[in-house]
């Protein structure tokens, strides 16, 4: 029979690295969007939205220069992708500069639902950033990417 937890739950050495607080954080940021989402009747998740974000900011940008750019493997991007052209907010172009290559654009209901998942994201980020300033806030971003930046090295 299993033991019920304690009510104060020993983690060791866990609160004080940095990889264990940054996976409970992301968790907990990850949750909050899709919570953010779902009383807004969307299905969406981050990847997704950053995908949608970068394929409006860089018309006509390959499948290859999107999957590096979101730091994942092609065969990971390309069921993203499909799921987003099943919904009608992505199109696949032939390249008009190489043809091995797919150019990816938003539909006008890709760039409209971009627009509204923009605003959801907006009071997302408002909500989770509560309790820091502006300035800590950015400088929070800054020592991540530090932290990203020294990882990837």
């Amino acid at each position: 029979m299993a033991r019920p937890l304690a009510k104060t739950l020993d983690r060791g050495v866990l609160p004080s690295l940095l990889g264990y607080v940054l996976r409970r954080t992301q968790s907990a940021v990850f949750a909050d969007f899709a919570a953010t989402f779902a009383r807004a009747g969307e299905a969406l998740t981050p990847g997704e939205f950053g995908l949608l974000v970068l394929v409006d900011r860089n018309a006509g940008l390959s499948q290859m220069a999107l999957a590096r750019a979101l730091g994942i493997d092609r065969s990971t991007l390309v069921p993203i992708l499909n799921r987003l052209q099943a919904r009608s907010l992505v199109v696949r172009r032939a390249s008009p500069t190489d043809g091995r290559t797919h150019a990816l654009g938003l539909t006008p209901a890709g760039a409209a639902a971009l627009a509204r998942f923009a605003r959801l994201v907006s009071a997302h980020e408002t909500r989770i950033a509560a309790g820091l300033s502006t300035a800590e806030t950015r400088k929070l971003i800054e020592l991540l990417e530090k932290v990203r930046d020294r990882s990837r090295a």
